[in-house]
């Protein structure tokens, strides 16, 4: 059916739509003032660079290791996460315990990290251990419809906001820590830095930082509907920390 002609009444309030006219024209003049005092403003000379020690220093806690990890637990079990400690020797044991009590059939690791060397399957009975392996394409179907849970070692933490900090690798993807319904974390306690400032300048972030590093503070969650929170909308449902200790220091 044919349109009838457009009035002009009907174009929208201060011109035609087309940047030109005289609502464009009276646009072009408010973007001008702003950008003229915007440039008045301006500073004469660039300004220093914050001098981020002097910012945090007075605010370190200087806490022990154990201070840390108490409150890197307390912040990440506030966000639905699970944390187990454990020691160097008995880690790959309470994965397996947790493997055989949450009922996971199927774990998929990096099998050339340390900790994935670590992993033998007849430590586990009642899970199949699945080493990552290809490209996820191939992996699809298998990754989305049969895997339980991934496994993955964490870079480090921050006491600060009971943060994890993951640093995926050609061994160990972020797939592994983001498809998966349950995703089991290694840190090592001796690795949880104060706050975010305090872990980039050990880590030497500004010479290496990655493409993807992950900062994960519980399982994943939404609000989108009704600003009502729902966990495992868009990735794991649950969260679980194996915390290395450094034998006794912790406790």
């Amino acid at each position: 059916m044919k349109q009838p002609p457009r009035s002009p009444r009907s174009l929208p309030q201060g011109g035609a739509p087309n940047g030109f006219g005289p609502g464009a024209r009276e646009a072009g003049t408010t973007r001008d003032r702003i950008l003229a005092r915007l440039r008045a403003s301006r500073p004469s000379q660039p300004l220093p660079a914050p001098v981020l020690d002097e910012h945090y220093a007075p605010r370190a806690r200087n806490e022990t290791l154990a201070g840390r990890v108490a409150r890197f637990r307390a912040g990440i079990e506030s966000f639905h996460a699970e944390v187990h400690l454990a020691s160097e020797a008995g880690w790959p044991a309470l994965l397996a315990r947790l493997c055989a009590e949450k009922g996971v059939g199927s774990l998929l690791y990096g099998a050339g990290t340390p900790a994935g060397g670590r992993l033998d399957q007849s430590a586990f009975p009642a899970t199949a251990l699945r080493p990552w392996a290809g490209c996820v394409e191939d992996l699809k179907a298998e990754l989305f419809h049969r895997i339980d849970a991934g496994f993955t070692q964490a870079l480090g933490a921050i006491a600060e906001t009971g943060t994890l900090i993951v640093w995926p690798s050609e061994a160990e993807p972020r797939t592994l820590s983001l498809v998966p319904p349950i995703h089991f974390a290694l840190l090592d306690a001796r690795s949880i830095h104060p706050t975010f400032f305090d872990a980039i300048r050990a880590g030497n972030w500004a010479d290496g930082l990655p493409t993807n590093a992950l900062l994960v503070s519980g399982p994943s969650k939404t609000a989108d509907i009704q600003q009502t929170l729902a966990y495992g909308a868009h990735g794991p449902k649950e969260l679980v920390v194996i915390v290395i200790e450094a034998e006794g220091e912790v406790r």
